[in-house]
């Protein structure tokens, strides 16, 4: 099919049109505000049939599959207002019915297709629960509809394919995927990549905190895991490899860094755009909460490639190999004015749906002006393809998802499963953050992490915060678990993309990339029962678990290398495990915050904290280890 990239250029620029024309309310000078469900039809008929032509199946059906896409999104955007008006979500006619029945079996199929079998079995099982949901045991007992109304409610409702994910894709994430792409292609990988090696190439393991620093960076603003760790990891590990760093555990690092990119401020990926639009929050509030936690993640990175390091007596690149910061800031400054203008309007002027269009617009201006970025038409044609790419990929996604959603809405199981999954956990919190965990992490392995994170923002999100913990603590405590599936075995697809570039053994290279990001496994649990590592509350209050937090996060990233900063190694033998091992509990009882939620004074977990790191530094002090 030779004419899908033409078509793909098409619809990625009538996307960006309609968006713009949405966003910036240009109606209002042309006369025609299009309603909400009438410009999400749209957008479905533009991109759903990409589900069928951009991961093909069946020759001899995808072409006629992705026409009836076409039809199914353009005829529900010409009844819109119909819809809304005469109530059809109550009482379709017959052939909206049946053009209901058409949209959810493609859905499915797109979902299928863009997302995987593994998530087609979480999908569409619940896709069909209100059919039999009062037929079922009592705890998943529900209202029941006939086939044709339950499409009907999929279809034209406010929760079903149109609801909550499409919803925050048309308004916020649309913005950003332009913008992460337009970064890519005017060269920003590039110029974080320079940045970080004229920054921190020349200190003890410098490749591999440059690998943290402009991963870090780069995925702040792209959002995307996979594309952090091809288009930095290219560069970062080749070179960690070449100071000494083993292959494996040079994947391992590009893999956690790409990770915590995308968990860190001010875009945070797709996700917590969707975050943002279940809470009724700001999406600032979301991106201010997350900054304490990125930091505490970092700074782990960053005290296990020391410890790293200094074990392995690993130096930096000679300064001769390395750019200047002044050569680097004069050639790319434009990227930090963009990013400074994106944190002015996301953080400051609070709009979040502006902010992603002011800076690719000055973005593309700029690399326009400069004739040594400018774009041709061919540059630009590229642009447009991956920008229609990923529109395509999300809204398959997201619609999909949706059905989740209506499903659990429609059944009337949304009202009460919170009270469900208290009283199978007995009511106790912990057991329920570890359950919400582990399911987090298994859907986290076959869905996206945005199709897992919905999923469990209705199912278990309600009962979390029916137990008294904080909804935005929640909200990310589950997005940070959806996360881990791309740096734990056994699927780990960041750890597996980075291992392919440093020629490394997969499952090694994730496991290391478990190690080496420890620390993301514990912070949900240290912020869901303490908000004041997100910023609420009392800023003293702040400042003191932040501070107990960083040195906890100091002591385990130690004894996970077995090199204790600023002091030296750990005997050998028995000793030293057991040493290792105290330090890791001095570790866990530092940053773990005490109070009514752990049921753990805060004097008990500083003496204890105490207790656990004396024989560490008694044994230092007596042994005189060379300082590191």
């Amino acid at each position: 099919m030779t004419s899908v990239p033409f078509l793909l250029r098409v619809a990625a620029a009538l996307m960006l049109a309609g968006s713009a024309y949405q966003t910036f309310n240009l109606g209002n000078l042309t006369g025609f505000v299009p309603l909400t469900n009438q410009f999400i039809y749209g957008a479905i008929a533009v991109l759903l049939p990409f589900a069928f032509l951009l991961w093909p199946r069946w020759r001899l059906l995808d072409l006629p599959l992705a026409a009836l896409a076409f039809a199914a999104g353009c005829y529900f955007a010409f009844v819109s207002e119909r819809i809304v008006m005469e109530g059809w979500e109550y009482g379709a006619p017959g052939l909206a019915q049946t053009m209901a029945l058409l949209l959810w079996a493609l859905t499915l199929e797109a979902g299928r297709r863009i997302g995987g079998t593994a998530m087609i079995l979480v999908v569409a099982p619940l896709s069909l629960y209100p059919l039999v949901a009062d037929r079922l045991p009592a705890i998943f007992n529900g209202f029941s509809m006939p086939l044709r109304d339950t499409a009907v409610f999929y279809a034209m409702s406010s929760e079903g394919i149109l609801g909550v994910p499409m919803r925050a894709f048309i308004n916020l994430v649309l913005g950003f995927l332009v913008f992460g792409v337009a970064l890519q292609k005017t060269g920003g990988g590039k110029f974080f990549l320079d940045l970080a090696f004229a920054a921190l190439g020349h200190v003890r393991g410098g490749p591999a905190k440059v690998a943290i620093l402009s991963s870090g960076l780069m995925g702040s603003m792209s959002g995307s895991v996979i594309t952090n760790v091809l288009t930095t990891g290219t560069l970062t590990i080749p070179t960690m490899k070449r100071t000494g760093i083993r292959p494996a555990a040079a994947g391992g690092i590009e893999a956690c860094a790409s990770t915590g990119g995308v968990l860190a401020p001010p875009v945070m990926g797709a996700t917590a755009f969707v975050m943002a639009t279940f809470l009724n929050v700001p999406y600032q509030d979301i991106a201010l909460a997350a900054i304490l936690p990125t930091l505490l993640y970092f700074l782990g990175l960053f005290f296990q490639i020391d410890a790293l390091a200094a074990r392995q007596g690993l130096s930096g690149l000679p300064e001769a190999e390395l750019p200047k910061l002044r050569a680097v800031m004069r050639d790319g400054w434009w990227y930090l004015a963009v990013f400074i203008l994106l944190i002015w309007m996301l953080l400051v002027l609070n709009r979040e749906s502006w902010a992603p269009w002011f800076a690719t617009g000055l973005l593309l201006a700029i690399n326009q002006i400069l004739p040594a970025h400018r774009w041709g038409w061919a540059d630009f044609g590229a642009f447009l393809e991956d920008v229609g790419r990923l529109f395509a990929e999300m809204a398959g996604l997201l619609a999909a998802v949706g059905l989740i959603v209506g499903a659990l809405v429609v059944t009337g199981k949304i009202g009460n499963i919170a009270s469900d999954l208290l009283g199978f956990a007995g009511g106790n919190l912990y057991l329920l953050l570890l359950m919400g965990a582990a399911t987090a992490f298994v859907l986290g392995i076959g869905m996206t992490v945005t199709a897992a994170y919905i999923f469990l923002a209705v199912a278990l999100a309600p009962a979390l915060i029916e137990a008294g913990l904080e909804p935005l603590a929640v909200h990310l405590f589950i997005l940070y678990w959806s996360m881990l599936s791309y740096i734990t075995p056994p699927v780990a697809i960041g750890a597996f993309a980075a291992a392919t570039i440093a020629k490394a053994n997969p499952m090694q290279t994730g496991i290391e990339a478990m190690r080496m990001g420890g620390v993301i496994y514990l912070l949900p649990f240290f912020f869901v029962v303490a908000p004041a590592l997100l910023m609420r509350g009392p800023a003293a209050e702040v400042a003191l678990t932040f501070g107990s937090a960083l040195l906890g996060v100091y002591l385990i990233s130690c004894a996970a290398q077995g090199w204790l900063i600023g002091l030296g190694g750990y005997p050998r033998g028995v000793l030293g495990v057991l040493l290792r091992l105290s330090t890791l509990c001095s570790g866990l009882a530092f940053a773990l915050p005490g109070g009514a939620l752990t049921g753990l004074p805060p004097l008990y977990l500083f003496s204890a904290a105490l207790a656990c790191l004396t024989p560490i530094m008694l044994w230092h002090l007596m042994n005189k280890e060379r300082p590191a």
